[in-house]
């Protein structure tokens, strides 16, 4: 098993929202900097508040559900999210496709606060709970000649609206570096605020990498597959000279359409002051060495 961040946790174990803001609230007065809901280091947004339910669950980009930031809350609703199972196939010793029930009874699922930051340049605060994806690709197995980990998000066009128009080239896809995926940091989420995860938000089963831009954190996967060459993205596919493979989130390299120096916080107001992003979204320490010798201007 990859190494923990937190004891285990089930979702029942999370404090509620509530109660969860006014503890929050009350470390970063008394120990800021201190564990966190017992996340340490890395896992944790340290002295950041969490934005609420309301907001991680009523401003969100899924396009197969429709362009505005509402549309996944009025739409998705109606995609079907049980039973569900992921395929994994590829380069894996153990392929085939596993029930969301099977592989949860098998996983350790942990509250994970983290930055999300999105390639439009807003951002929140996300207390996550899911697995690592670490844990699930030792599951299956993955064979020496396995460089890349490509995911997929179900196609459903009678469940989503926003797919009978050529928005993207739909099934929307994703991938990451093998090491990328295999660090502890990146996780499946499987809710939030201890709350099974909303439909909106990437039921039942969501990547969730937090030192890359939002859109590289695919949701409801049904397909990962593991293989020796670096997999088709949705967004580089629709446009390669905005979108890069790898997408990490970076101050110094703008959008071709706009800075990407500052990020507006969600729950601030449109017009609130704007604030500095940070390299690989604050998670530098813990993944530059991931990027050694890279031009990462070019290699974006």
């Amino acid at each position: 098993m990859a190494h923990r961040w937190t004891n285990d946790l089930t979702d029942r174990d999370v404090t509620p929202e509530d109660v969860y803001l006014t503890r929050r609230q009350w470390l970063a007065g008394a120990a800021a900097g201190a564990a966190l809901a017992g996340i340490g280091g890395p896992a944790a947004a340290s002295g950041l508040e969490p934005n609420t339910w309301d907001e991680i669950t009523s401003y969100n980009n899924y396009y197969e559900f429709g362009t505005g930031k509402d549309d996944p809350a009025m739409y998705a609703g109606g995609l079907t999210t049980a039973p569900w199972s992921v395929t994994i196939d590829g380069l894996v010793e153990r392929p085939g496709a596993y029930a969301f029930e099977d592989i949860l009874k098998k996983m350790t699922v942990e509250e994970r606060i983290y930055r999300f930051r999105c390639v439009e340049a807003w951002s929140m605060v996300v207390p996550w709970n899911g697995f690592e994806l670490a844990d699930l690709l030792d599951m299956a197995g993955v064979k020496p000649g396995a460089r890349y980990v490509a995911f997929e998000t179900v196609l459903r066009p009678d469940e989503m609206p926003g797919t009978r128009f050529p928005v993207l080239d739909w099934p929307y896809v994703e991938g990451l570096r093998l090491d990328e995926a295999m660090h502890p940091l990146t996780i499946l989420a499987t809710g939030i605020y201890g709350r099974d995860i909303p439909n909106q938000n990437g039921a039942p089963l969501r990547l969730v990498v937090p030192w890359k831009y939002g859109f590289k954190s695919i949701k409801s996967v049904v397909r990962i597959t593991l293989t020796d060459s670096e997999p088709p993205t949705s967004w580089n596919k629709a446009n390669p000279r905005e979108y890069g493979f790898y997408s990490n989130v970076n101050p110094e390299v703008d959008h071709p359409r706009w800075s990407q120096a500052t990020e507006r916080r969600i729950g601030g107001g449109l017009f609130s002051k704007r604030i500095e992003t940070q390299m690989f979204n604050g998670y530098g320490k813990d993944v530059a060495a991931l990027y050694d010798g890279m031009d990462l201007t070019k290699f974006f």
